[in-house]
């Protein structure tokens, strides 16, 4: 089994060219700290760098406050030290219009920062993106209550970021914080390095949804529904280094479309190329996860990576409305600290469509698992819907304490093991269908 040395893919994609002049956004007539928006005058100074043929958007220290905001070519944002840019907590200073999201697209609401089909996105500084994200939270639990099934997109809740058709981008340094929906998303984006992303949202229990007499804004929130940390769709080429996540919801997860005719998706191009490493994963419902909506995922790195509790570390999610292809994943040097499980895979069929189409069938094809230890709440789930293929999959050089050292697997899953220790003996694999 061949992996792509990863490593050589960016060499030389991340040449900085010097900005032509800084652009303080408090010449442009932003205020840090009055309460006001700052929307217009934040998206003039962006327009005033792009119209100059470039330079550096500058936030100082302080807080301000702002709607959607929209990059321009050759124009960096950078936040300094103490700087918030906080999202405004007014739904319609997000502005309806078509965008990328769960695998399609509608009119839905954009993110506070956006970028669409510019070359050399540069987002940096020691600053804050604060998302304010409670209002949208509340709303969403509330409409929850109403209706439990109602759908992730039924409350319209802004992204921090969203990145689309984007070549040779950069953010590092920032820190991401309480976003209303997804933190940052990347859509059809090619050569992205991510580095020293700091990213939480409150991930404590949900609020009790029945038979709630409270007045709902006055109910204490404690989980950020949504609150996925990065989620890299139908992009290439992308590296992930030196991040901390501590979410609600999926730390990293790798998406594309979905549906029976997926596949065909012309829009959703695969997944390919990926590379995690030395980042911290503390919380959230998978270190690494492939979907909900995915096709084509190859060529994933993750590598001297710590996992804290109740995060499993290898998730897939497997449709069985959507043709699925995951192949050629690694995970190695991980140290686990009570983490959920090693693997959870299984079937996924949130909002479960098949359009009157037969059952899809997923792939999964070279796994493997190596230089793994500290401890676990179980060795987790490896099982597909009736008709999946899981091979080439190996476990090599892990040592583990585990509370249940059982791994729930098929019998028709082939499973290499190589020097895997469980509670200090080799580990034997029970079969559980």
């Amino acid at each position: 089994m061949a992996y792509l040395p990863l490593s050589s893919v960016w060499v030389g994609l991340f040449a900085v060219a010097a900005c032509a002049a800084d652009f303080d956004v408090r010449k442009f007539g932003a205020t840090p700290n009055d309460g006001r928006s700052d929307t217009i005058e934040l998206q003039a100074t962006i327009d005033a760098a792009a119209a100059s043929g470039g330079g550096r958007v500058v936030l100082p220290a302080g807080k301000f406050d702002s709607g959607a905001l929209f990059l321009k070519a050759n124009v960096e944002l950078h936040l300094e030290q103490d700087a918030v840019l906080a999202g405004s907590q007014d739904i319609a200073d997000f502005p309806r219009r078509r965008t990328r999201i769960e695998g399609h697209f509608e009119e839905w609401r954009p993110a506070l920062v956006n970028a669409s089909g510019l070359a050399g996105v540069r987002i940096t500084g020691a600053g804050m993106l604060d998302g304010q994200g409670k209002p949208y939270w509340t709303a969403f639990w509330k409409r929850r209550a109403e209706n439990p099934k109602c759908t992730n997109l039924e409350v319209e809740r802004p992204r921090l970021m969203f990145l689309e058709n984007c070549d040779g981008v950069r953010i590092e340094g920032i820190t991401l914080k309480d976003s209303g929906f997804w933190n940052l998303h990347l859509y059809n984006c090619r050569n992205v390095q991510l580095t020293g992303l700091s990213i939480t949202a409150p991930h404590g229990d949900p609020p009790q949804i029945v038979g709630q007499t409270q007045p709902w804004d006055e109910v204490s929130i404690n989980r950020a529904p949504s609150s996925d940390a990065i989620d890299v769709d139908s992009c290439q080429n992308v590296r992930i280094t030196k991040c901390r996540i501590s979410v609600g919801d999926d730390c990293i997860a790798l998406k594309g479309s979905k549906g029976p005719l997926a596949m065909s998706d012309t829009s959703s191009p695969p997944v390919e190329n990926i590379l995690v490493e030395d980042c911290a994963f503390e919380s959230g419902h998978g270190a690494l996860t492939c979907g909900s909506e995915a096709t084509l995922i190859r060529n994933v790195v993750v590598r001297n990576c710590t996992v804290g509790a109740a995060v499993p570390l290898v998730r897939l999610k497997l449709r069985p409305d959507t043709p699925q292809r995951y192949e050629n994943l690694l995970f190695e040097h991980i140290t686990l600290d009570n983490a959920q499980a090693l693997f959870d895979v299984k079937p996924w069929t949130q909002f479960f469509d098949l359009q009157g189409h037969p059952p899809q069938l997923s792939h999964v094809r070279g796994v493997i698992v190596r230089d793994v230890q500290g401890s676990v709440r179980s060795l987790g789930e490896l099982r597909g819907n009736a008709g999946d293929t899981l091979a080439g999959i190996v476990l090599e050089r892990i040592n583990l304490t585990a509370e249940s050292p059982k791994l729930s697997i098929a019998e028709s899953t082939p499973l290499e093991i190589l020097e895997v220790t469980v509670n200090e003996v080799p580990f034997q694999l029970p079969i559980n269908e």
